[in-house]
């Protein structure tokens, strides 16, 4: 049976064979001449494996940087990237079969744009494109009650549907409402009591409102005028922000998918992604799982806010994790890391007898950097430091090199920072933000 042939350097060695002794699968190990294994690029690599007879594929560590195509290319095998963490593979290889099933959903996300009489037809495509990029179906073009795009509207839609882009127009106001249909937007947020006869001359699917989102009565009246129309439609029955009805407000989506087991439903869920001053990574999970079992296949969703930033990805990613939960029936949980940001679900580190056995290995003077969540750990072939500060493990190092003294406070605070919110810290390697992660600058490869 062909084997998996996973890749470390000489530090990792022990642990990466102590985990693979877990795993019921075929393996072999390569050790590469390099202390730390972060610190290998896909490039290096290829120019230095030499892959053993019976290799069907090859794992490397996970924060290795540059594209597998090159080792693929060089080895003629498979490859991919495996946990940051070493100690991580056993769960990374039950993700992995689940990340594989990992993609449909149920829900369509809209991206609102806001603003955008007051953006140039420049910086409209721009964020078009960007919300396109991470993932939205719709782009979301909002106005505002006191500025015309009457003018500007029909050449600025044009030139999205020329990109291929899928389009709402968000305002109330029925000129701009038959400006954007005629323009060729695909949905109206939203029609109301009040200009519910616009339906007919539409081409767009309208979302439907009252001007009380209790009216649920009022609600039904406008689906049942769609219906005799035969045309297609949304209901929202507005989510209000905490505080101001919240409660309630979901109780009401559950009563207009009980009324409206057929009717397509949305929900704006900017309005508390927007309006709670907290990441907005979990409000968006909880929101798109309660979107998921009730059963509204469309949310609407901004960055307007800096806590809100990458909600369109993050709501995309949402709702590709709930539905195959849903799917599994199973909870939201070990499907995806991507919406954990600020704190790791464990805190990956190896104990102090281990990194003691690690120095044991070492005769050279370079600084090999770890932390938990108790202690700061720094050691080389002739000393062993353990501290809680990160100044007090800097002055036993005795550095005098300006650019190693800046490399090793740079890595200390950064083991400080992992310290303090109990994230995994891996020397080299960048903190896990989850979607919000960013590769580490380095000065240059390894040779």
């Amino acid at each position: 049976m062909a084997d998996t042939l996973f890749v470390t350097g000489r530090l990792a060695e022990p642990a990466l064979r102590d985990m693979l002794a877990e795993l019921e699968i075929d393996h072999q190990v390569a050790v590469m001449n390099i202390s730390v294994a972060a610190l290998m690029t896909t490039r290096w690599i290829a120019k230095r494996l030499a892959a053993p007879e019976g290799i069907d594929n090859i794992v490397i560590p996970g924060l290795c940087e540059g594209d597998v195509d090159v080792l693929q290319q060089a080895t003629g095998l498979p490859v991919r990237k495996g946990p940051a963490d070493v100690r991580a593979l056993p769960e990374w290889y039950g993700r992995e079969a689940i990340a594989a099933e990992l993609g449909p959903r149920d829900v369509k996300v809209f991206a609102e744009i806001n603003q955008v009489p007051a953006l140039t037809r420049e910086q409209v495509i721009e964020q078009a494109e960007a919300y396109r990029a991470s993932g939205a179906d719709v782009i979301d073009l909002g106005l505002s009650l006191d500025r015309s795009w009457l003018q500007e509207g029909p050449a600025t839609i044009a030139a999205l549907r020329e990109r291929g882009l899928s389009l709402s127009i968000d305002t109330l106001d029925p000129e701009h409402i038959r400006m954007a249909d005629a323009a060729g937007v695909d949905y109206v947020l939203s029609l109301t009591p009040e200009t519910i006869e616009l339906a007919e001359e539409l081409r767009a699917i309208p979302v439907l409102i009252t001007e009380d989102p209790d009216d649920l009565e009022g609600l039904g009246r406008l689906a049942a005028h769609m219906e005799r129309l035969g045309r297609p439609y949304l209901l929202d029955s507005i989510l209000a922000p905490i505080n101001s009805g919240f409660a309630a407000s979901l109780a009401r989506y559950v009563e207009v998918r009980r009324r409206h087991p057929d009717s397509e439903i949305l929900m704006g869920i900017g309005n508390l992604t927007e309006l709670t001053e907290a990441d907005c990574t979990g409000v968006t999970a909880l929101l798109i799982g309660f979107c998921q079992e009730v059963g509204v296949g469309a949310v609407l969703t901004t960055e307007v806010v800096g806590w809100a930033r990458g909600a369109v990805r993050e709501t995309v990613l949402a709702a590709e994790v709930m539905h195959l939960a849903q799917r599994q029936a199973r909870p939201p949980k070990h499907i995806d890391p991507g919406l954990v940001t600020s704190r790791d679900e464990t805190m990956r580190a190896p104990t102090e007898e281990e990194l003691r056995e690690m120095q044991a290995q070492v005769s050279d003077p370079n600084w090999r950097l770890f932390a938990d969540a108790d202690w700061l750990y720094a050691f080389n072939g002739e000393q062993f430091v353990r501290e809680t500060n990160m100044y007090r493990v800097f002055d036993q190092l005795g550095v005098e090199d300006p650019s190693h003294a800046f490399y090793l406070g740079k890595e200390l605070m950064k083991a400080t920072i992992a310290r303090g919110l109990r994230k995994s810290y891996r020397q080299e390697g960048p903190l896990d933000w989850g979607l919000l992660s960013f590769p580490e600058p380095r000065r240059e490869d390894p040779e």
